[in-house]
């Protein structure tokens, strides 16, 4: 008896090691799991290149920080604008080096890349566009050029055949992959008969040919609808102050005001046109300019909102804008990168003062300019084209991705079209900018614009999850 009670014994000490054991495998797999993927997702651009848009295993986590930490608090109860989309400028030229230099599997596999979210891809939802050629053509062009001396107010010899060559399909190519993502329209030039100087740069519209632009607007958006391509906005005129590029055209505030209300409003109402109307296109300088705009009540039924650069000005000219007019929207349409800037200083300025700061500042979209060039920063026009600029990419002999594509991709894979600005404290040198995405997740884009690393620390509600920041480095959170 006893022998079997010692062995009854054993047997259950046995079972319940074994059950203990488990018990205990069970906490550690649990613990396990709670600590390989935290609270908080996050993906890293530094400037010294050592992360570009990488995902940083195991997150960050809701936890207990020092009192004295800086912290960026969100406040998800406080609402602003819907957002557009983040994205570049496909420029002709852009257009033409991926149709051209690239063959079809490597083309669809960069545009997959660009367009599409899932993986490592970089999800772009918003894309601008020349009517007619801007100056990263290789040539210049409108869609009715005529001899010299030769007019078309009916606008007969109208045709956007240039653009079918590369512009048209490889937009096709994208809307296979992204049938959502929106289109800006922006003309550098009318044609030249139309203009004061009979040239496709510099010089004004003149009065009487305010009707036949108005019409070529509507051909142009007609036209493309017909290739299966939507126009969400359009813009009146690129740098409508300035006469330098090639092609270019000047149009005063005035100017504008009088073309939207007496020609542009009344014929997109007549075609049953819903394509928005944007005005201005310029720098941050002159707020003044779009406001006089929006400040005529009869062209500003017409309008949506107003666009801009930040060549020069700051970029809370936008706030000064939506403040005299709250009901109208705002865009944010170029700015480019030189090969001459650092990668890390471009990376910072970039991300503080556009994705952080437009978007801050009432922007709907940011938009970098332009998606690709060659390694000689071709192609462009002459007498007026650009020939620094560096595009997203440089498609050579391979493709090279510069610093506008990780500026993008920061925002881009995560702040989704549809999503809602929340209110977010700065802290430290720590500029930043928070959303509520479509699928009711947050995303909180970050900067640490020092040169040292930065301890912080995210709070929402009751929870707070320290973090850190190397140096110029830019992070995406998201929970």
């Amino acid at each position: 008896m006893k022998f079997r009670n010692n062995t009854y014994l054993k047997t259950l000490c046995c079972l319940l090691t074994v059950v203990v054991a488990a018990s205990c495998s069970k906490k550690e797999r649990e613990t396990s799991d709670a600590t390989g993927k935290g609270d908080i997702e996050y993906w890293i651009t530094t400037g010294d290149k050592t992360s570009l848009l990488k995902n940083v295993p195991g997150g960050i986590s809701f936890g207990t920080v020092a009192a004295e930490t800086p912290v960026i608090e969100i406040d998800t109860t406080q609402k602003f604008q819907t957002i557009d989309g983040f994205g570049y400028a496909l420029t002709g030229g852009s257009a033409y080096l991926l149709n051209q230099k690239l063959d079809a599997a490597r083309r669809d596999a960069i545009l997959k890349e660009l367009f599409l979210t899932d993986g490592s891809n970089i999800g772009v939802s918003y894309l601008r566009i020349s009517v007619g050629s801007s100056d990263l053509d290789d040539h210049v062009f409108t869609y009715n050029d005529l001899a010299e001396g030769k007019k078309d107010p009916e606008l007969k010899g109208f045709s956007i055949d240039a653009d079918k060559k590369d512009l048209i399909p490889v937009l096709k190519e994208i809307l296979k992959l992204n049938p959502d993502i929106k289109i800006m329209g922006s003309p550098w030039s009318a044609p030249a008969w139309m203009k004061d100087n009979n040239s496709l740069k510099g010089g004004s519209l003149k009065p009487e040919y305010y009707q036949a632009f108005a019409d070529y607007f509507v051909k142009y958006i007609q036209a493309m609808a017909t290739e299966g391509i939507t126009i969400d906005a359009i813009t009146l005129q690129n740098e409508p102050e300035n006469p330098k590029n090639n092609p270019s055209m000047l149009m005063t505030a005035e100017q504008q005001a009088t073309f939207v209300k007496n020609n542009l409003g009344p014929a997109f109402e007549k075609a049953g046109i819903k394509t928005k109307i944007v005005v201005f296109d310029h720098n941050c300088d002159h707020p003044e300019y779009p406001i006089t705009v929006l400040n005529d009540s009869t062209a500003r039924k017409y309008i949506d909102g107003s666009a801009f650069h930040l060549y020069l000005g700051e970029i809370e000219a936008l706030s000064k804008v939506h403040e005299a007019h709250p009901d109208k929207s705002l865009y944010f349409t170029e700015q480019w990168t030189s090969p001459q800037g650092e990668f890390s200083g471009d990376l910072r300025w970039h991300t503080r003062h556009l994705i952080i700061g437009a978007t801050r500042n009432w922007s709907r979209n940011v938009l970098e300019w332009n998606l690709a060039a060659d390694p000689q920063f071709n192609p462009h026009t002459d007498q007026g084209g650009c020939t620094m600029c560096q595009g997203a990419l440089t498609i050579g002999d391979s493709v090279t991705r510069n610093v506008s594509y990780y500026i993008i991709g920061q925002a881009s894979k995560f702040v989704r079209p549809g999503s809602v600005r929340i209110a977010s404290t700065i802290a430290s040198d720590l500029y930043n900018v928070a959303f509520i995405t479509p699928d009711g997740k947050k995303a909180l884009v970050v900067v640490n614009d020092s040169d040292s690393k930065k301890d912080f620390a995210i709070r929402i509600g009751e929870k707070t999850a320290p973090a850190s920041l190397p140096a110029g480095a830019v992070a995406t959170y998201v929970w």
